[in-house]
């Protein structure tokens, strides 16, 4: 089985956005028992704490099955369980790179890396825009979910 965790600052805007996208991806692919999706936050802001509201509302307003969540900072035993860590920005990068295990790195990718653009999933958090977290996000996980399978 592969292991894909997303990763934001707090995890509960972007980073479970994804992880719920993302798993309902993987549902309607049939690769339930192939692929397995999670989300980490890289700082303890938020540690046990719910998705915010506005997440939750557009996930629900798209669809997007709500899975129980609750915020959690990655461990050193999610980097070496996972075959794929994504991150939002360009500072969850920073932080996961220096918070990385030695050779580990190569399993971090920023989210626009999959269509080879160095932007950012820019963070609702600040001026509640979930919806475009959501269009976002829309673009980039069916291509990370195809190459999850050719992996």
């Amino acid at each position: 089985m592969k292991k894909v965790i997303f990763v934001c600052l707090g995890n509960i805007c972007r980073s479970p956005m994804a992880e719920m996208m993302m798993k309902q991806l993987v549902t309607k692919s049939g690769l339930t028992g192939q692929i397995q999706v999670e989300s980490r936050s890289t700082s303890t802001y938020e540690i046990g704490n719910s998705p915010h509201p506005g997440a939750i509302r557009e996930l629900q307003k798209e669809n997007i099955t709500i899975v129980d969540h609750s915020a959690q900072q990655i461990s050193q035993a999610d980097f070496q369980e996972a075959d794929l860590i994504i991150g939002m920005d360009h500072q969850n990068i920073i932080d996961l790179k220096r918070m990385a295990p030695l050779g580990m790195q190569s399993k971090i990718r920023l989210a626009y890396e999959i269509i080879g653009k160095d932007e950012e999933v820019q963070d609702p958090w600040y001026d509640h825009k979930f919806n475009r977290t959501y269009r976002q996000l829309s673009e980039l996980l069916p291509l990370w979910l195809d190459e999850l399978r050719k992996a």
